[in-house]
């Protein structure tokens, strides 16, 4: 099945010793997605077209600029701003165009607005990363129906951050049978409350450190509590 081609990346990441798998396996598909964007792909005439469309989010220009291949880089935006000018003069001389829409459907762009709109919402970094991605998702789903020994690796996590237990909670709905679902909920609840509060404690103490009457105590495991922290909260791995 297609499926088991994810398993073991999602496999891995629930096992590691991460605050949020899911945090780990974007993380993992961000960095290829870097890589394969800024290595010798960018010279092939599909990637550049696809670069020139969608460009690149804000996030993901300031990675690829702290890369090594500021060449690349430079011959990425070249393009892609000569086609931005063009699509945009056409359309200032009140001309429409084409363009791609979602999964390079073709789209009809009659106002600068719009087209404008468009071009903040896409990345060929984003893009790349999405479509594997939900493919980890489905996978998450398609072991706890098919592997039980995966409810134990759920159960034995870390939880997740809060923006991916969200995820998971609404997709379930659609993704379980009825029978399944409760377990699944459940066992999701379990985990992301009580690392939530794991982490909340620590923070906690890691503030209390700063009060002179606890200078001679022990850190415990609050010392990395703010970058777990702002894993939990806004699903944002720091260094």
């Amino acid at each position: 099945m297609a499926e088991q081609l994810y398993t073991i990346p999602v496999n891995e990441a629930f096992e590691a010793d991460f605050e949020c798998p899911i945090c780990a396996m974007h993380r993992s598909l961000e960095r290829n997605a870097i890589e394969y964007t800024m290595g010798p792909s960018y010279m092939e005439d599909d990637n550049r077209a696809m670069t020139d469309e969608l460009g690149f989010c804000s996030n993901h220009i300031r990675i690829l600029y702290g890369e090594k291949n500021r060449l690349g880089l430079a011959l990425m935006l070249k393009t892609h701003t000569d086609k931005t000018i063009k699509d945009m003069k056409a359309l200032r001389d009140n001309k429409k165009i084409t363009t791609s829409g979602g999964l390079f459907k073709k789209q009809t762009i009659t106002s600068m607005g719009e087209y404008v709109k468009k071009l903040e919402s896409t990345c060929f970094v984003c893009d790349r990363i999405d479509k594997t991605f939900e493919r980890y998702i489905d996978t998450i789903f398609h072991l706890w129906k098919k592997e039980p020994s995966f409810h134990d690796k759920v159960k034995n996590s870390k939880g997740f951050c809060t923006y991916h237990y969200g995820l998971l909670y609404d997709a379930a709905h659609t993704k379980l049978s009825k029978d399944m679902l409760e377990a699944f909920i459940q066992t999701i609840d379990t985990v992301y409350f009580d690392n939530m509060d794991r982490v909340n404690d620590d923070i906690s103490w890691f503030i209390d450190k700063f009060d002179y009457r606890y200078k001679n105590e022990p850190w415990k495991n609050s010392k990395d509590a703010l970058p777990r922290g702002i894993i939990k909260t806004n699903h944002t791995i720091v260094e």
